[in-house]
């Protein structure tokens, strides 16, 4: 699904009351407001829904695929999304439940 999907099912479920083009802002609204959050070190749940926040990754030493030589990775700071019971239970309710 790519952004202009999400808008167009937007859309559609408010109504006849909103146009595609006042959808994208509200959309481009909520997106701008996570990417802010997040660039804070801030959570973000969405009850029902899920959970974004920041996770801090260690340094760690890896090896170059081409050479085989050890490369350290430095620490930094990753965005990851954690889904609700409830959204895993309907996705895995649509495909079968998946071993972790």
């Amino acid at each position: 699904m790519t952004k202009a999907d999400l808008v167009e099912q937007v859309a559609q479920a408010i109504g006849p009351g909103i146009t595609k083009k006042e959808c994208a802002l509200v959309v481009d609204g909520f997106l701008a407001a996570v990417k802010q959050a997040l660039a804070r070190g801030e959570n973000i749940e969405i009850r029902g829904f899920g959970t974004f926040k920041v996770r801090k990754r260690r340094s760690r030493m890896a090896r170059n695929p081409r050479t085989g030589d050890p490369v350290e990775v430095e620490a930094r700071s990753v965005p990851v999304f954690k889904p609700s019971k409830y959204l895993r239970a309907q996705v895995g309710g649509a495909e079968g439940k998946k071993g972790r």
